[in-house]
């Protein structure tokens, strides 16, 4: 018998809406999407709008659209379940998922690597004062 246990991981969900998207569908989606996560025993970190930019290529005749970035934590179904649900989403044009706690642990070990190299240096020697040194002779 298999045990079966869900691994919590962090993504980054950015996707692209028309850009003649009125902010109350946008608020709407946006809602949806965090209930489907909350749902799903999963927790959204943080919500960007990145606002309407232009596109590098046309994509369903569009030449701009606006970005939103969903930060979420959760499992592999969660995120299955995200992208269905934007797939299936009119206004949605373009999605992209990014698993990025993989890349926060690297960065991490990076960072603790780099302090220990940058250790403390010893305080200066207290410097002799008053007197001349003898010269030794042989």
């Amino acid at each position: 018998m298999a045990r079966t246990y869900e691994v919590n991981r962090v993504y980054e969900l950015m996707f692209i809406v028309r850009p003649d998207m009125v902010e109350e569908e946008q608020d709407k989606l946006i809602s949806t999407l965090e209930s489907a996560v909350s749902s799903s025993g999963g927790k959204v970190r943080s919500m960007e709008r990145m606002g309407k930019r232009r596109l590098a290529y046309t994509v369903r005749r569009f030449h701009d659209g606006i970005y939103i970035l969903l930060t979420v934590e959760g499992g592999g179904a969660l995120i299955h379940e995200l992208e269905r649900r934007l797939r299936v989403t009119e206004p949605v044009i373009k999605f992209l998922t990014v698993r990025i706690d993989e890349e926060q642990k690297r960065l991490d070990k990076i960072k603790k690597i780099r302090e220990a190299r940058r250790k403390p240096a010893p305080p200066p020697a207290p410097a002799e004062t008053g007197g001349e040194t003898a010269a030794v002779t042989a």
